[in-house]
């Protein structure tokens, strides 16, 4: 008979006690160590969003360049608050627009270019330049006619829903004359009949308001208003203009001009650029050859 082996007694694992000093300094480290995580991440996003604002965000008017106005505006949300139509918002975060920062989107909520402005009467750091005073010189963007293949106007249909509403014009007891917007009168190549006035942006006196974009009646506007660094270029200084030259200097630089007809075109007024297959009734035909007037003699 097998002698019965006595049971074996199972022995618990010894229990590792912590100081509670120790216990306190890991529980720090693991929140300094997230909280620096967190942080690092936040620093990230933030400096993406900063890197560059998108195209249909404009700031407030009077907004100082770009970096300047991130350097000063302190996001204390006033220009908000005071913006008396309610168009002005707060940057959100994953908004790729740096957190916290005034904005507005011209399609959905244009500047209805308050007298007083108040937006820049109430902020306390500048960002908002107070030189400003007067609304009409403002620039917050400008407006680009960027789809003429999709413009009415371009179209040969009448639509001057840009025009109307720019605000940015002379008005007279008996004319108003538009200074941002003009219309255009040009030839309309798909008829004899109709012309086309097609709207055209003087960058001079546009205010960046985006009313013209608002009004635009198509489902995607055609003209659209952006962040002067994106819609305007940068000329060189070596490009000379010779109408500013000629009225700076009280005469041509280059002299008297010889003006070459152009074979088609003898005989038009300045401006009828139409070239017809067959030359026009009060046209001599040996003209529309670019013939020289002695060989009629």
């Amino acid at each position: 008979m097998n002698a019965e082996k006595p049971a074996e007694r199972t022995r618990s694992p010894e229990k590792t006690t912590v100081s509670p000093g120790r216990r306190k300094f890991l529980s720090g480290m693991a929140g300094a160590a997230g909280g620096g995580c967190l942080m690092a991440m936040g620093v990230g996003i933030y400096s993406r969003q900063a890197s560059a604002l998108p195209a249909l965000a404009l700031r407030p008017p009077g907004a100082l360049p770009e970096p300047e106005f991130l350097a000063a505006c302190t996001r204390c949300g006033l220009c908000v608050r005071d913006c008396p139509p309610g168009i002005l918002k707060l940057a959100a975060p994953g908004n790729l627009i740096p957190t916290g920062t005034p904005y507005f989107t011209a399609r959905t909520g244009p500047c209805v270019m308050c007298e007083n402005i108040p937006c820049i009467k109430n902020c306390p750091t500048g960002a908002l330049d107070p030189k400003l005073t007067d609304i009409n010189d403002a620039r917050m963007g400008l407006a680009v006619l960027i789809d003429q293949e999709t413009c009415i106007a371009f179209l040969g249909l009448r639509c001057e829903a840009c025009y109307n509403i720019c605000p940015v014009a002379i008005k007279t007891d008996n004319d108003i004359t538009h200074r941002a917007i003009s219309l255009e009168k040009r030839h309309n190549p798909r008829s004899d009949r109709h012309a086309m006035l097609l709207p055209t942006v003087h960058s001079e006196y546009c205010t960046g308001c985006g009313l013209c974009e608002k009004a635009c009646i198509l489902k995607e506007s055609a003209i659209r208003v952006l962040p002067p660094k994106l819609a305007q270029g940068k000329g060189d200084g070596h490009y000379l203009k010779g109408w500013e030259e000629r009225e700076k200097h009280g005469r041509s630089l280059i002299g008297d001009q010889l003006e070459l007809p152009v074979r088609g075109l003898e005989n038009k007024p300045l401006g009828d650029v139409r070239v017809y297959d067959e030359p026009p009734s009060n046209t001599d035909p040996a003209d529309t050859h670019g013939s020289d007037p002695e060989d009629k003699q």
